[in-house]
């Protein structure tokens, strides 16, 4: 009889440090979901509890954004410019102009020094991530993922997390665009803003979708192609 019962206390003492394993493997699994303009470590495995995801995230089928929003994609260094290229056509390839709007790539225009010349070159902000704006679907899942140039969405475990009102705002994604119609190439303008700011600049063309003005900037005795956006202008009349 004691044989039988120490057999007995031993079986449920071990079915006891079973059940405290599972909980505790359970208990230290977390959700690690930063904001998207601080993500660092991509390739970083901590799974996700299905119940600590955003509801729009959650396995309930097949998803489908019921209006454009903004994503963001993680891209192999300094592939940013061969994704982009590679998106566009991808949308070309396969009619996409009703799912996905805008490509973006972060970057600002930064005055240089090469040598004992002073140029103008566009540095990224952002390296490794591109922006979309697109109605996403998990249909479109695999066509944006394969696409060379890219490793996936940003998001947990690669489920794409669309950006907040708030994180649009601050990245300036959805700037109004006023573009002065009268003005035409050929006009002189002022740079209000940026590392031009107090230089004229002579319109070369504007794009009237994107209100994009390309301009000549004379430095250094020489002209330089830059890209502004309207409200960095003034027209000098």
């Amino acid at each position: 009889m004691e044989i039988i019962e120490n057999e007995e206390n031993a079986v449920n003492e071990n079915e006891s440090a079973v059940e405290a394993t599972e909980t505790t493997e359970t208990t230290e699994t977390t959700s690690a979901i930063g904001e998207v303009a601080n993500a660092v470590d991509e390739n970083a495995e901590e799974e996700v509890l299905e119940d600590d995801l955003p509801p729009e995230l959650r396995n309930t089928g097949k998803r489908m954004d019921d209006k454009p929003r903004w994503y963001v994609l993680h891209t192999f260094s300094g592939y940013e410019a061969v994704a982009e290229d590679n998106l566009k056509k991808v949308v070309e390839k396969y009619k996409l102009q009703e799912r996905i709007f805008e490509i973006f790539i972060p970057s600002e225009e930064v005055l240089t020094t090469k040598g004992d010349k002073q140029v103008i070159v566009n540095q990224k902000t952002m390296p490794s991530y591109i922006f979309i704006k697109m109605i996403y679907g998990d249909d479109l899942w695999h066509t944006i993922t394969r696409t060379r140039g890219i490793t996936g969405f940003v998001g947990p475990k690669g489920r794409p997390l669309p950006l907040t009102m708030r994180e649009v705002a601050d990245m300036k994604l959805e700037r109004k665009v006023h573009v002065d119609l009268r003005l035409e190439a050929g006009d002189t303008v002022q740079i209000t803003s940026g590392p031009l700011a107090g230089q004229t600049a002579k319109v070369s063309s504007i794009n009237k979708g994107t209100g994009k003005i390309f301009a000549q900037v004379f430095i250094l005795g020489r002209n330089q192609s830059v890209e502004l956006h309207p409200s960095q202008v003034m027209q000098i009349v």
